[in-house]
């Protein structure tokens, strides 16, 4: 029951009266009119949406009728002009640009082996571990100081070479990844803090230890435990990486694009980080 009531909603957004021209009144609701020949149409596309048993001609345009009147009675009310209201009416027309503009362009997409092999050899997936000192999103200058000092304690332990990176992990750093020496497994560029993983690749051989670097975490030691060959990686997740990437690129060239033909002020200066 409530599947079908979903599809009811659905169909009443697809049949939005529309204003008729040389056509059969269906339904008028005021002054919004609902052309017999639209509502057809429209019907006859929108019986996809039911996998079992579509529901009546005269349900849909119950629930269509019920829909516009709705929408007429919030306008009365000034429902539209609410700050909130408004907010999301904004963030659809912002997707639906984005779909009218880009979709077509995103759909077109294409990752080829030789690329995906290319790509794989400057972003490759890596193992590692780390000694890590948590710096909260709102840390005081002191308390970045502290977690600093801290850690540049545990280097001058680590530099010593009395005890392994594991075991110094275990004993002295922060976080879930501590229990098991700093290790965090393979991972892929898109699943680590962009510092830390260009820090990590940067490393260049297996067993080396990067000096403290700063992520939007907190502090690390780094230490590059292996890399995965590329034949043994899962392709489709790297396909994904690479499309994302260059869906990424896409959306930032329009926005560019539209900075470049209108006025915006930025005053970033502002923010404190």
């Amino acid at each position: 029951m409530t599947h079908t009531r979903l599809n009811l909603a659905l169909f009443a957004v697809l049949l939005m009266p529309t204003a008729a021209t040389a056509a059969t009144e269906l339904a008028r609701i005021n002054g919004s009119v609902i052309s017999l020949e639209d509502f057809e149409k429209k019907y006859r596309e929108s019986l996809r949406f039911f996998r079992y048993k579509a529901p009546t001609k005269k349900n849909v345009l119950d629930d269509l009728v019920k829909r516009e009147l709705g929408i007429q009675e919030a306008r009365k009310l000034g429902v539209d002009k609410d700050p909130e209201v408004r907010e999301r009416l904004n963030t659809v027309l912002y997707h639906s640009l984005l779909d009218k503009k880009l979709a077509s362009r995103f759909d077109a997409i294409n990752v080829t082996d030789g690329e995906l092999s290319g790509y794989y050899d400057k972003n490759p997936e890596v193992r590692s571990s780390h000694i890590f000192v948590q710096v909260r999103f709102d840390a005081t200058p002191a308390q970045e100081k502290q977690a600093l000092e801290k850690l540049k304690k545990v280097e001058v332990i680590l530099k010593k070479g009395d005890k392994s990176f594991a075991e110094v992990a275990r004993t002295y750093s922060e976080g879930v990844a501590a229990a098991s020496g700093g290790d965090i497994d393979y991972q892929t560029k898109d699943k680590l803090d962009p510092v830390y993983y260009q820090t990590a690749v940067g490393l260049k051989s297996v067993g080396n230890v990067s000096p403290i670097v700063r992520t939007q975490f907190g502090y690390h030691i780094i230490k590059l435990t292996s890399v995965k060959e590329f034949k043994d990686v899962d392709k489709g997740t790297y396909k994904r990486i690479i499309f994302d990437e260059k869906r990424a690129q896409i959306f930032d060239e329009y926005m560019d694009t539209l900075k470049k033909t209108n006025t915006v002020t930025v005053n970033y200066g502002l923010l404190k980080e």
